[in-house]
């Protein structure tokens, strides 16, 4: 069976998993694709070669006080994958958009654990709506043609600092639990500067989750080049939505204040 589309896994995924007699449950996040089996998370894998080199990486990535990560599962016969799933343990935490600071917080430690990692080659060959727009942000392919963006690539300016692996996606994508460093879940990888992740969090928090626009500066103190990587998350965050024609009145309306306060 495959792992597309809106089907649980099937029988024979959850026993390559070792899920037992577990009945899957849908839940909410992961585009309405993840589920839960017991103490485990089964999602589709998408692109092999990527969900691999994660697994692997993850499988083994040192933790720290300040943020942790699931562990990938195995299949009985110890390979990542089985039907065209993946999975990873359950943790008990919850994710909170509101928290932002601490999302970046996490997501520094993150960064900073996988600092020295190399570039891997499958970004290169990822051409999903998300990379696109990554591309487009970072001048490597035209942006779509409409306002928003047209005053985001008016304001682009060139941007110095290095570039590493970063996290696309942190402020749903970040968990908390009593007690526990915050957990780092569903990493898409980027090859940016590592300032990104945490720029997107702040866009992510002004436009859908109500943080004040006047605080998004605060969020950046001490990372190199803030409001360029604002404009450039910005910029990200639009071309993706027009990629996957869910740009509307309602998307500019709620991305038009930051897009004022930074142009």
């Amino acid at each position: 069976m495959s792992g597309a589309g809106d089907a649980a896994p099937a029988p024979d995924v959850l026993h390559a998993f070792g899920a037992g007699e577990s009945a899957p449950e849908r839940l909410t996040g992961g585009r309405g694709l993840t589920w839960r089996a017991g103490a485990i998370v089964l999602r589709p894998h998408g692109e092999p070669i990527e969900a691999a080199w994660r697994s692997d990486l993850l499988a083994t990535l040192e933790h720290t006080a300040a943020f942790r990560t699931p562990r990938p599962v195995a299949t009985r016969d110890g390979g990542w994958h089985a039907g065209g799933w993946e999975a990873w343990e359950w943790l008990p935490a919850t994710a909170d958009e509101t928290r932002v600071a601490e999302v970046i917080h996490a997501g520094d430690a993150f960064h900073r654990a996988i600092a020295d990692l190399a570039r891997p080659a499958f970004l290169d060959a990822a051409d999903d709506a998300w990379s696109r727009a990554d591309r487009m942000a970072w001048d490597e392919a035209p942006l779509p043609r409409d306002p928003s963006l047209d005053r985001l690539a008016a304001a682009f300016r060139p941007v110095t600092s290095p570039s590493q692996l970063v996290h696309g996606d942190l402020l749903g994508n970040v968990l908390f639990a009593p007690g526990q460093p915050p957990a780092v879940i569903d990493w898409p990888p980027y090859w940016r500067p590592v300032g990104l992740g945490a720029a997107v969090a702040a866009v992510d928090a002004v436009c859908w989750h109500g943080l004040p626009v006047d605080r998004l500066s605060a969020l950046g103190d001490g990372v190199a080049e803030w409001e360029q990587l604002l404009v450039r998350a910005l910029a990200f965050r639009i071309a993706t939505l027009v990629l996957l024609d869910a740009w509307d009145a309602d998307g500019a309306d709620r991305h038009r204040p930051v897009i004022d306060a930074l142009v």
